[in-house]
């Protein structure tokens, strides 16, 4: 079907879903800066007024903030010496891996509490263009890349909580019962860091088994390879262009661009023809449905995303053990 545009009519070796998602990705950081801009100033004011001991929440932040910057300048400096660097190049990557850490933990964290979704995949991507445009070295950059998309969604994961919990309780009125949620949101917080470890260190090995990683991982791979082959940098500057202007006009609540690159990058089609079905679900349950039924819906949809994870984690685990077990 396209071979007539693209070379060998395959959308990957023309780098179309990587293109798409770079150009995406650099509007919809734009987006979520000028949402975070716009956020309503005298909402902002009344919860600050609520809360008591702002300072204390304003130093925290700060020391976490600055924990996180020196991970990344640490990993910065390593990746550097690991890559032979100049002197020069190395300390303009360990500023370079500072700036970008920040950035990603302030706008992917806002993002989520604001605005609902986060594009921590995107500022990743961007992260990783701009490096490969500076010249930093491959090695170097994935290690950087793949500690701020290891984080982001992180930081996502915990503003959706922290503003789930600053709603349930009251939008924090009462000061003292605040605090307290806030400590108790914090040991759930640790012990789910602890469980997920061991998840992750008991399952790693299926889903590797099985070659399943995240689509975005391909973009990444895709744009690294590009640094040093011209043609396929071009072919990612043109393909941004419509991705970018997808994305914008969508806006940032639609997430046109994003979700159409995230497609792209799907190798399997069935994940589309699922997408589409619960799209055409929903369209007819809220259009004929009673509105207090919406709710049930959406239970509905969390209820399944559970149990598609569960039934994954089971298939490839029943799968990985089958092939190692002696004949």
């Amino acid at each position: 079907m396209f071979a007539t545009i693209l070379p060998g009519g395959d959308l990957a070796k023309a780098y179309v879903p990587q293109g798409v998602m770079v150009g995406a990705g650099v509007v919809a950081l734009i987006q979520v800066v000028l949402l975070i801009m716009r956020k309503d100033a005298g909402k902002a004011k009344t919860e600050e007024r609520t809360l008591s001991g702002i300072a204390e929440v304003r130093r925290s932040l700060g020391l976490g903030s600055t924990a996180y910057v020196l991970i990344a300048m640490l990993l910065a400096l390593l990746g550097g010496l690991y890559a032979e660097m100049t002197p020069a190049l190395l300390v303009a990557f360990v500023v370079y891996a500072a700036f970008a850490a920040l950035s990603h933990e302030v706008i992917v964290g806002l993002a989520a509490m604001h605005a609902g979704w986060f594009p921590a995949f995107g500022v990743a991507v961007i992260t990783l263009v701009i490096g490969m445009l500076i010249g930093f070295p491959p090695p170097a950059l994935t290690l950087l890349v793949g500690f701020s998309a290891a984080t982001g969604p992180a930081f996502a994961d915990m503003g959706y909580d922290l503003k789930a919990g600053f709603i349930l309780r009251g939008y924090g009125q009462d000061p003292q019962f605040e605090r307290e949620g806030r400590k108790q949101q914090l040991w759930a917080a640790m012990f789910a860091f602890v469980v997920a470890g061991i998840v992750v260190t008991l399952s790693y090995r299926f889903y590797f088994a099985a070659n399943l990683v995240a689509p975005i991982d391909k973009a990444y791979a895709t744009t690294i390879k590009a640094g040093a082959t011209p043609g396929v940098a071009q072919s990612l500057l043109i393909w941004a262009v419509p991705g970018a202007l997808l994305q914008f006009l969508g806006g940032p609540k639609r997430q046109m661009g994003v979700l159409l690159a995230t497609g792209l990058l799907l190798g399997g089609p069935a994940a589309g023809y699922a997408v589409l079905t619960g799209i055409v679900l929903r369209l007819l349950w809220t259009r004929f449905a009673k509105k207090e039924w919406v709710t049930d819906m959406e239970v509905f949809a969390a209820g399944v995303i559970a149990g598609d994870a569960l039934s994954s984690f089971y298939d490839m685990g029943s799968k990985y053990f089958a092939t190692r077990a002696p004949s």
